[in-house]
C-alpha cells in the first residue's frame, strides 16, 4: 500500500534532503506535531543515501531518534520524536517546535556548548560532512557562474586551493555537530537550550563546523560569534581546543559554504535575460550575496 498523507495534515517548508518526501503539520489531542516522511532509497539512486558516515545517509534522522541522543546533549536538543518503519520508508512524529526568533550569538553560545557533546561510538554518525558537500560541488562542475564577476579570482583562488585547506581542517579536534544550523533549523527555545530540528547530519567532525555553517548565515559579524561559541565550549568544562583552531575550523567552513551558497544562487537566475550583474538584487540571490559579505574578511584571512 502507497503511502500518503492523511487528509488535513497542511504540507510546510522543508529542507531538500535526498530522502525526504515531505513535511507537515497536524495536531493531536490538541497537542501541535510535525510529521516528516524519508523515502527508501531505491535502485538508481546516489549510493552515499545507504553510506551511513556521508551526511546524506537517508535514514539517520530515525537513528537520531530511535535512541534519543539528541534529547540530553549540552547546548542544543532535539524534540521527542516517534519512528515509524514500514517497507517504502519511514513516518518521523515529533513535537512541532515554534520559532522562537532567537538571536545568532545564542545560538553560537549554543553550539559551542554542543561541540563538547559525547555522542559515543554510533556506526552512523555523519563523517568527512566539508569533503562530502565540495565533491558536490565538484560534481556539479565547481564554482562557474561565480566566474564571471568580480569575485571571479577570489572564488578561483579558493576552489583551487582546497585541497590545503581540507588537510588543515582535517587535522583540527573532531567534536560534535548538528551538521545543518540554518536558521529554520536551530528555531526553538527550552531555558538555555535551543531546541533543532532535521538531525539528517549529526555527526563528527573537525572543531568550528557549525559555527563557520553559522557564521555562513547569521547576521551578526563573524567575530562575536567566535567569541560567544568559545565561551560556550569552555563552559562545557572540557579542554575541547584552542581558540586560534575554533577560528580556523569556522573560517574554513563559512568561506567555502558562503561561496558554494552564492555560487548556486547566482546559478538559478544566470540563464535568464540581462546581464548578471543586474540579477544580484534579485530577491532569491541578494541574501546569498550578503552572507558572503560578511564573511569577506574570513574569506581574505584564509587566502593570505
Amino acid at each position: 500500500m502507497t503511502w500518503e498523507p492523511q487528509p488535513g495534515w497542511v504540507s510546510v517548508p522543508a529542507g531538500a534532503g535526498s530522502s525526504t518526501v515531505g513535511v507537515w503539520r497536524t495536531e493531536r489531542g490538541g497537542q501541535p506535531l510535525a510529521i516528516k516522511r524519508l523515502a527508501r532509497p531505491q535502485p538508481g539512486d546516489p549510493p552515499e543515501l545507504q553510506d551511513p558516515t556521508h551526511f546524506a545517509y537517508w535514514r539517520r534522522e530515525a537513528d537520531v531518534a530511535d535512541t534519543g541522543l539528541n534529547r540530553a546533549t549540552p547546548g542544543v536538543v532535539g524534540p521527542v520524536s516517534g519512528v515509524e518503519e514500514d517497507d517504502a520508508g519511514i513516518t518521523l512524529t515529533s513535537e512541532w517546535v515554534e520559532d522562537a526568533g532567537i538571536n545568532g550569538l545564542f545560538v553560537a553560545h549554543a553550539l559551542g556548548r554542543f561541540a563538547a557533546a559525547d555522542l559515543g561510538e554510533r556506526p552512523w554518525l555523519a563523517r568527512g560532512l566539508l569533503r562530502s558537500r565540495l565533491a558536490r560541488v565538484e560534481r556539479r562542475g565547481g564554482w562557474p557562474t561565480l566566474a564571471r564577476t568580480s569575485a571571479a579570482d577570489l572564488a578561483d583562488s579558493l576552489w583551487h586551493r582546497r585541497e590545503h585547506f581540507l588537510g588543515l581542517y582535517d587535522a583540527l579536534p573532531a567534536v560534535a555537530h548538528h551538521g545543518d544550523v540554518g536558521a529554520g533549523n536551530l528555531r526553538g527555545r527550552d531555558g538555555e537550550l535551543v531546541v533543532a530540528i532535521d538531525w539528517q547530519a549529526l555527526g563528527i567532525g573537525p572543531v568550528g563546523t557549525d559555527l563557520g555553517l553559522h557564521m555562513a548565515g547569521a547576521r551578526e559579524a563573524p567575530e562575536p560569534l567566535l567569541d560567544a561559541y568559545v565561551l560556550g565550549m569552555a563552559e562545557s568544562g572540557r579542554e575541547v581546543a584552542t581558540v586560534d583552531q575554533v577560528r580556523l575550523g569556522a573560517r574554513i567552513v563559512a568561506s567555502y559554504t558562503a561561496v558554494s551558497r552564492a555560487e548556486w544562487a547566482l546559478a538559478r537566475v544566470a540563464g535568464g535575460e540581462g546581464a548578471l550583474a543586474a540579477k544580484f538584487r534579485h530577491p532569491s540571490v541578494a541574501p546569498y550575496l550578503r552572507a558572503l559579505e560578511r564573511v569577506a574578511d574570513e574569506l581574505e584571512a584564509l587566502l593570505a
